[in-house]
């Protein structure tokens, strides 16, 4: 007995297949390559501070996409409707990360201070915050964060995918009503993973605000990466006849709001540390400011807000599609810089001297981000590309949506 193939309706373009087979082979070389470097070259801390920036690099781009899923369920709209795959294809790589973060694990004694009993001995701060801090409560919060994270985008694609076959109004309003207390969770736990994995790189230093930074960043990173994938996909059918300048408009209103969230509450922290001036906070920035990292502190001015806002605030701009990508692109890449410039300084001895800087800073979210957008392609390949039975669908696509 032989079976015809299965073929989706709205399937994804041919073109995403090879993206899915090069992505993985850059992931592969590019973390293989580091892992044998470290080994050959006795650098496992360089290794493992270069793989905990572009974990977080990824992880954020992940959360990003779960957190504004949930956030255009709760607001609707036309600009949810064509990004709503892409977002949820980026939702269900998380057990993928979760996995990955074992090698953190693995390199908590070569990032962490707190992990350095002699060090805790004999400093009070420390002891104060070494059982919070402690590697098995650290992991086992890891755990949590991902649990949290995991069923949350599993429910929502599972509603997602039984909204497709049934049409049911029912599990609209029940992922409406989920989104509200998810973004709640959503923030809760990125706050605590903050203080976790990278607040705690300099457990001297202290701020409220940075988690904020960090979502609005993850928000910023989502969005864009949805901006540019919407791009690629337009260029073929059948997205090439269901995306129109309007939905692309509002996406790109939507990156400019982020962008000025991400420069307020980055310009908020430095001023109200530099006015209080204390030791156990200034220092944070002294660290980057009277050395190499100004000069990154200087592109991120530039880049992460001027240009970027500048060049958003034009209508034409945010309705040209091909425009649009290589701002959110350029984007995508500054979140890299940002996460960079948080991270080196605490964790890389010789700061005081300049700017350090290693060929792994590159490999290892390279490699990381190769076999992230491998599983987000192929995660995106299993459903059709819009979502059907969606309320909009009319709307947008022009016609009811067929069903086999």
């Amino acid at each position: 007995m032989s079976y015809a193939p299965v073929t989706l309706p709205y399937p994804a373009p041919p073109a995403l297949a090879r993206i899915q087979r090069r992505s993985l082979v850059i992931g592969v070389v590019f973390l293989a390559g580091a892992v044998i470097a470290a080994i050959v070259e006795h650098s496992p801390a360089q290794f493992f501070r270069s793989y905990l920036l572009g974990y977080v690099w990824w992880v954020g781009i992940t959360l990003g996409c779960l957190a504004v899923l949930m956030m255009q369920h709760l607001a609707g709209g036309l600009w949810g409707f064509v990004i709503r795959r892409p977002l949820e294809a980026a939702a269900r790589i998380l057990p993928l990360l979760a996995v990955m973060f074992v090698p953190l694990i693995f390199g908590i004694p070569y990032i962490y201070l707190w992990d350095h009993r002699e060090l805790v001995l004999h400093d009070a701060k420390l002891q104060h915050q070494a059982q919070y801090l402690a590697a098995p409560w650290f992991i086992a919060r890891g755990a949590l964060y991902f649990l949290a994270w995991i069923l949350m985008a599993y429910l929502l694609n599972r509603w997602s995918a039984a909204q497709d076959a049934s049409g049911d109004p029912v599990l609209r309003r029940r992922m409406q009503t989920f989104s509200g207390p998810g973004l709640v969770i959503y923030a809760l736990t990125v706050t605590f993973a903050s203080f976790d994995w990278l607040m705690s790189l300099d457990p001297q230093w202290g701020s409220t605000v940075y988690p904020l930074i960090l979502i609005a960043g993850q928000m910023l990173a989502a969005l864009s990466f949805c901006a540019a994938i919407l791009f690629l996909l337009a260029q073929h059918k059948p997205m090439s006849d269901i995306v129109q300048e309007k939905h692309v408009h509002s996406l790109g209103k939507m990156m400019l709001a982020f962008v000025m969230l991400w420069a307020y509450t980055s310009y908020s922290q430095l001023v109200i540390i530099w006015a209080g001036n204390l030791p156990g906070e200034i220092s944070w920035y002294l660290r980057r400011l009277n050395t190499g990292w100004k000069y990154v502190a200087l592109a991120l001015v530039v880049f992460h807000f001027a240009v970027p806002f500048a060049l958003l605030l034009s209508r034409d701009l945010k309705r040209n599609a091909r425009r649009l990508a290589r701002v959110a692109m350029l984007l995508v890449l500054v979140r890299y810089l940002d996460l960079l410039f948080w991270i080196a300084p605490n964790s890389l001895p010789g700061f005081e001297h300049g700017m350090p800087f290693h060929w792994m800073d590159i490999a290892v979210p390279a490699g990381i981000g190769g076999i992230w957008m491998a599983a987000f392609v192929w995660a995106l390949r299993q459903r059709p590309l819009v979502p059907l039975h969606d309320q909009r669908f009319e709307e947008v696509v022009g016609h009811a949506p067929e069903t086999a």
